[in-house]
């Protein structure tokens, strides 16, 4: 974060320390923003970097920023590539796995997820929380 004082408090930017870190598999790490009602999360994913398959019943929506990556989401694997997003209703079963090149996301959840208001690992949902 800058060490300009004369910021507002409203305005952040991506390494931010205000954010809650959060490492969620091996090789994919978060920087969470939590609002009241929205959260957001960006999650740098290392070269091939996986994560687990999961799901929770907040509402997600995902913004490939850089990269690539395969996602799959209700059994079905799609390829991505930078400037792509979707859509993931509660409840559905979603993963996600990096290209040779890594790749940043960029995870908005409604309501905001509780096990990523504070400093943790996993993806929660009982995966070792």
């Amino acid at each position: 974060m800058t060490d300009d004082t004369s910021r507002p408090p409203w305005l952040f930017e991506p390494t931010d320390e205000r954010g809650i870190e959060r490492e969620l598999a091996p090789g994919l790490d978060a920087r969470i923003f939590a609002g009241e009602h929205s959260m957001l999360s960006l999650v740098e994913l290392e070269p091939n970097a996986e994560g687990q398959l999961h799901s929770h019943e907040e509402e997600q929506w995902g913004y490939l920023l850089e990269g690539s990556v395969t996602r799959t989401q209700g059994g079905e694997a799609v390829e991505a590539t930078e400037g792509e997003f979707w859509h993931t209703p509660g409840g559905v079963e979603h993963t996600i796995r990096a290209g040779e090149d890594g790749a940043v996301v960029l995870d908005i959840f409604s309501p905001p997820r509780p096990e990523y208001r504070q400093t943790g690992a996993g993806f929660g949902d009982g995966d070792g929380e």
